[in-house]
């Protein structure tokens, strides 16, 4: 198996054992890990409402993206973990801005707690 992982200074750097995203296969898959609203420059959370953090989620996941070389239509599946599930319809409505046509399949799950107290964190898969 091919196996390169992907990094860049446009996204927050890992905050443990982990890569920012992985290219597998023979190249084509893209597994994006959890991105949380983090500033990509100061790791910090960025302030404001689950729109700028929805907003700032799907930035670190494109930029991610287009390190690999590819954009947000290259997205086959995210996954989105929200601590309160009363945030669900701003997050909708700020996700559906970046995905306007033919959007992913999508799970949006209810977790107690998430790392550095973001509200939100998403993942993705992408098919390059």
């Amino acid at each position: 198996m091919n196996k390169k992982i992907i990094a860049t200074s446009g996204a927050p750097a890992a905050i443990g054992p982990y890569s920012q995203a992985v290219q597998a296969g023979s190249g084509t898959l893209l597994f994006i890990s959890g991105q949380l609203p983090a500033d990509p420059g100061t790791g910090t959370l960025v302030q404001g409402d689950i729109g700028a953090m929805t907003r700032r989620c799907l930035e670190n996941i494109k930029s991610i993206l287009e390190a690999s070389g590819a954009s947000m239509a290259n997205v086959v599946k995210t996954t989105v973990f929200l601590t309160s599930m009363e945030d669900f319809a701003e997050m909708n409505r700020v996700y559906s801005g970046y995905f306007p046509a033919e959007p992913p399949a999508r799970s949006t799950i209810a977790v107690a707690a998430l790392p550095k107290g973001a509200p939100i964190e998403i993942e993705a898969v992408a098919v390059l």
